[in-house]
């Protein structure tokens, strides 16, 4: 028999963790409005560098199609929100694709690392078949969890889940963040261009986590903060990751974002010979 719309992340008031909770969720149908239209023709540019060999945005991909899948259960969960039990099967693949969103961040943040901390080994080691088989993994890994959750029926149970699924990333996105930076003075191969992105990169999937995953862990350990307020902050901070996810794709995109940075050094350059000249 189906678990009951409450046997996940829930409040006293037996509302949902990560689902939206009013029958009128504008903020969840604005996100899906503006994020939906845009993740669709990011996925299919991305595509296209697949077909030319480039195994890089693979991991991209994949945390784009995540996307996908919590932006369709968020419009039948806002289309159904009366309905008992498409609320529950939807909480269910939801919750699927929050947590396969966390598995591809930590994807591209060690995939990036390795770009920086062991060249060589990255560039006779990467190949399409070796990402295929770890996004593979990083699917898998979700979907256990989440039928885990579902056939056990026990809330105790599902906080634990999400509380390891939650708290594993964090010291391993700090770890690539910490040893790229570690590892830039001896990464000659790399473009002086290409770890600007890189470290920016690896920043803004840290920052992305730590501001919009980690409440959640506070709310799930900390059982003084399970208040409806935090609550509903957690979950309107897990609803924005399909959009952060797209300022991550314009990140990694080239182009553009080259020319910010390069404007940037240029700035600190000026500044610092100023500074010089003054003395």
């Amino acid at each position: 028999m189906a678990p009951s719309n409450s046997n996940y992340i829930i409040n006293n008031d037996t509302t949902c963790e990560l689902c939206p909770q009013n029958p009128f969720p504008s903020f969840t149908l604005i996100m899906i409005l503006i994020v939906f239209p845009l993740t669709i023709p990011a996925i299919y540019a991305l595509f296209s560098q697949v077909r030319n060999n480039n195994v890089v945005p693979i991991y991209v991909i994949n945390l784009l199609i995540t996307d996908l899948i919590q932006l369709c259960s968020l419009t039948v969960y806002v289309a159904t929100f009366s309905d008992n039990i498409y609320t529950t099967y939807n909480i269910h693949i939801y919750t699927f694709g929050v947590l396969a969103s966390v598995s591809f961040m930590v994807c591209v943040s060690l995939e990036r690392y390795l770009v920086i901390a062991w060249p060589l080994w990255y560039h006779f080691r990467r190949n399409i078949k070796i990402s295929l088989v770890v996004c593979v993994v990083a699917w898998i890994l979700p979907l256990v969890c989440v039928l885990f959750m579902y056939f056990k029926d026990d809330n105790n149970v599902s906080l634990i889940i999400f509380a390891v699924f939650f708290l594993f990333p964090f010291p391993l996105l700090i770890f690539s963040l910490g040893g790229s930076l570690k590892a830039l003075s001896a990464a000659i191969r790399v473009p002086s261009d290409e770890k600007r992105r890189i470290v920016g990169i690896l920043v803004l999937v840290l920052l992305i986590y730590t501001l919009l995953f980690l409440p959640s862990v506070i709310w799930i350990l900390a059982e003084e903060t399970r208040s409806n307020t935090f609550n509903k902050v957690t979950t309107k901070l897990l609803q924005i990751s399909p959009l952060a996810d797209m300022i991550l794709y314009i990140f990694i995109r080239k182009g553009p974002m080259d020319k910010l940075f390069a404007c940037l050094c240029c700035c600190r350059m000026d500044s610092d010979d100023n500074s010089k000249s003054s003395t």
